[in-house]
């Protein structure tokens, strides 16, 4: 009986020594799964950009932006009558036609582009060739604001003798606005930067 008795026991010790160890397995898989596991990646607030912040800067060239311009000036002036030109040489250079006297007479006015502290563009009229008419750069200039058609981002001040693209107010459907941080027309060297939206202030 004794021997029996001895039987039983070991496997009561043997079962519960088991259980045991199936409990320890669970619990410690279980509090494996369920506690954050440590990384090296910096916080949410560190990856985010903050708006108003660039986010892209892209570096191209007079070609590949001379293509957009004459895009963008064939979207904008396909409703007009009055035609021109704006493109990029090793100078800036604004082309069209007015008429004198019931004749066409064509212009080529040169500008030197500069960039400006908050990013926009000044266009600084340094030439004027308009065949053998001896007319100033600022009457051409008058002409060109009162008749052609050109985007709301771009102001003309005949007086002064300059072009500024706004850039600053030229916003992209999501908001994104660029700024101009290098134009270098010799070296063939143009810098854009892109920016998120800035944040409205609130009114509260």
């Amino acid at each position: 009986m004794k021997e029996t008795k001895k039987k039983i026991n070991g496997w009561k010790i043997a079962f519960l020594i088991l259980i045991g160890i199936i409990l320890g397995v669970v619990l410690f898989s279980t509090v494996r799964i369920f506690t954050a596991r440590e990384t090296n990646l910096p916080p949410s607030s560190e990856t985010t950009v903050p708006k108003g912040s660039p986010v892209l800067t892209m570096n191209t060239n007079k070609k590949k932006l001379n293509t957009v311009m004459e895009y963008f000036l064939n979207d904008l002036q396909k409703d007009s009558d009055v035609k021109y030109e704006f493109y990029l040489e090793n100078q800036a250079m604004l082309k069209g036609e007015f008429k004198i006297l019931g004749a066409k007479v064509d212009f080529y006015l040169y500008f030197d582009p500069y960039v400006m502290d908050n990013g926009n563009v000044q266009l600084k009229a340094r030439d004027l060739s308009i065949g053998t008419l001896n007319l100033p750069v600022s009457q051409v200039m008058a002409t060109v604001k009162r008749s052609f058609k050109v985007p709301k981002w771009v102001a003309i001040d005949p007086k002064n003798q300059t072009i500024v693209l706004k850039l600053n107010k030229f916003k992209l459907n999501n908001g994104m606005f660029i700024k101009a941080n290098h134009i270098d027309l010799v070296g063939d060297d143009i810098q854009f930067s892109l920016y998120l939206p800035k944040e409205k202030k609130s009114n509260n």
